[in-house]
């Protein structure tokens, strides 16, 4: 039976609300079990060696998109990266890129979502104003429920974001998730808004125009979601406005 390896973690470490404090790497060794994510690792870490060390989960389990972080270069999900993926054994971590940050590896991804939402309006403005709680719903064709719910599997991660080389040349570009998102009430025939409605959103430089089609978000979204089908989707539909 062959001998355990030694992983070495160097993580960034710094509390931006310790004065006092500057960022740094801190490295950290443990030993690799059958089948360790990095996110097991890190809790391993965490309660034998450093109680203080930052960063999110939830689910465990790639869907609630907490654990997202900078693995070896590369932004992931923790819990869905195996160590044993690393030859080396050698694992960098980093926060997200272009989020706020909170300490260590944790980023304010869930104030960026919201202010996001709020100004792209990401939420169904309905054709129909009748609000009768008792009325039947309207049914909605297979294929088009189909279409929705892939759109719908977006976790908010924020990957696709850190990936984005637009992203991180201007602050105001949308990104990627906020593309996917406009996508998906384009989409929806419940949604009273027209492509010209759209276009006032993301017609322009911050929006489906600034994207340079570099495949980042394409390469590195955990849930495998068609970024590049729905940009160029959205491309064909501002252009004819």
């Amino acid at each position: 039976m062959s001998q355990a390896r030694q992983l070495t973690f160097s993580i960034f470490r710094y509390d931006p609300q310790d004065p006092n404090d500057k960022p740094k790497m801190v490295n950290y060794y443990i030993t690799e079990t059958p089948g360790m994510t990095v996110f097991i690792a890190l809790n391993k870490i965490r309660e034998t060696q450093d109680p203080s060390l930052q960063f999110d989960f939830v689910c465990r389990a790639g869907i609630c998109g907490s654990c997202a972080m900078v693995i070896n270069g590369k932004p992931t999900l923790a819990c869905r990266t195996l160590t044993a993926n690393f030859p080396s054994a050698e694992i960098s971590l980093m926060p997200l890129p272009g989020f706020e940050l909170i300490g260590d590896l944790s980023v304010n991804t869930g104030k960026f979502m919201r202010e996001l939402a709020e100004r792209l309006q990401l939420w169904l403005q309905p054709n129909d104003t009748d609000m009768d709680i008792h009325r039947i719903e309207a049914p909605m064709a297979p294929e088009e429920a189909a279409k929705l719910y892939e759109l719908e599997r977006c976790v908010e991660c924020g990957v696709c974001v850190s990936a984005c080389a637009t992203k991180q040349m201007r602050d105001t570009f949308v990104g990627a998730v906020g593309l996917m998102k406009i996508a998906r009430f384009e989409l929806d025939s419940r949604d009273s808004r027209t492509s010209d409605d759209f276009y006032h959103v993301i017609g322009n430089q911050d929006g489906v125009f600034g994207c340079m089609t570099l495949l980042g978000c394409q390469d590195t979204c955990p849930k495998d979601l068609p970024h590049m089908q729905q940009i160029a989707y959205l491309r064909r539909k501002m252009a004819a406005v």
